[in-house]
């Protein structure tokens, strides 16, 4: 019986893996590890042993790892604000960079089998898409330093520790069970949220910026092939949907699937103009396959998203630095 640890729990990633692991591999044992501060309880599987802690204090992450030693862990937890990052770096290394180096440690301590982490394709930085993984990092804002700081820390844990490992750089990733409560990413569930309180969407610059986006359910078994294919063994995936829209052919899609909205164009974020990446690698070694259309997604999500409570939204209430914020995060 395998041992499994995720962190980030209660989150889009980890919630969905372990619903999928409950259902396909249920003689695994699910430990779980998230703080709520960014997920939900109700998100959480109820075959997952739960620990409400945090990754970046205390002795209880030791504690888990003492009482169910897992034979893999999932780290998956992080908060993935990659705009407002310049405005909390020490919030964004600290629950980023350094709850990762926490994570590495005690699966060096407890002689982990292979470590499964999920980066960013915020990494790639101004590269020219489709980004590939042997492109050099060059990321632009302090969120996408701290994750390509984590994948530097574990591959040298890997050499000087022989600690197993795989990477995935999702991007734009979305599915029920997203926080839609953030204001400050998640941007098809930020308009969703919008949509459901009568709010027109909201846009960035132009809104000719493309991306792809990545369909939760379609990512889910591969994250487990990493855990199961030596193939994955010290390898590094881009991971999500391959089809690129601008900015204002993804929020048309969504206007059509929740019948119509309002939108309205704020200033310009600092942020890449285009990013999306190739998925060559992880279709040849593992036969990715990445079929949800953008439009099939949306209705997916909709229909989960019109069925949740009324929750309270995350605002920050103070910035460790407000120079130079944009005008739709000031604090009024």
């Amino acid at each position: 019986m395998k041992k499994v640890l995720i962190t980030g729990v209660a989150g889009l990633l980890g919630s969905k893996l372990a619903d999928w692991i409950s259902i396909n591999e249920p003689d695994t044992t699910i430990i779980g590890i998230d703080d709520l501060s960014g997920g939900f309880i109700e998100n959480v599987n109820k075959s997952v042993y739960f620990y409400n802690n945090s990754l970046t204090e205390g002795s209880e992450l030791n504690d888990v790892f003492e009482t169910h030693r897992p034979d893999y862990v999932y780290h998956f937890a992080a908060y993935a604000a990659e705009g407002l990052s310049p405005f909390i770096r020490q919030f964004n290394y600290e629950n980023n960079l350094i709850a990762t180096t926490r994570i590495v440690n005690q699966c060096i301590k407890y002689d982990v089998k292979k470590l499964i982490f999920t980066s960013s394709m915020a990494t790639y930085g101004k590269s020219i898409p489709p980004f590939t993984e042997d492109m050099k990092p060059s990321p632009i804002d302090p969120y996408g330093v701290a994750k390509y700081a984590c994948e530097q820390d574990i591959q040298i844990a890997g050499e000087q520790h022989n600690l197993n490992w795989c990477i995935f750089r999702p991007h734009n990733v979305y599915g029920d069970k997203q926080n839609l409560w953030d204001k400050y990413r998640n941007v098809l569930g930020i308009w969703m949220y919008q949509k459901l309180n009568n709010m027109p969407m909201t846009i960035y610059g132009d809104g000719n910026q493309r991306r792809a986006f990545s369909y939760i359910e379609d990512c889910v078994p591969y994250f487990w092939k990493a855990l199961t294919d030596n193939n994955t063994d010290k390898q590094i995936f881009n991971i999500g949907g391959d089809q690129e829209y601008s900015i204002n052919e993804a929020c048309d899609i969504l206007s059509e699937v929740v019948g119509g909205s309002d939108r309205i164009y704020l200033e310009q974020r600092h942020e890449v103009a285009d990013a999306w990446s190739s998925h060559d690698k992880i279709k040849n070694i593992l036969n990715f396959n990445c079929p949800t259309s953008l439009k099939e997604g949306l209705t997916k999500m909709w229909e989960w998203a019109q069925k949740q409570p009324s929750r309270e939204r995350k605002l920050w209430t103070s910035y460790e630095l407000d120079k130079g914020i944009y005008n739709f995060w000031k604090i009024k």
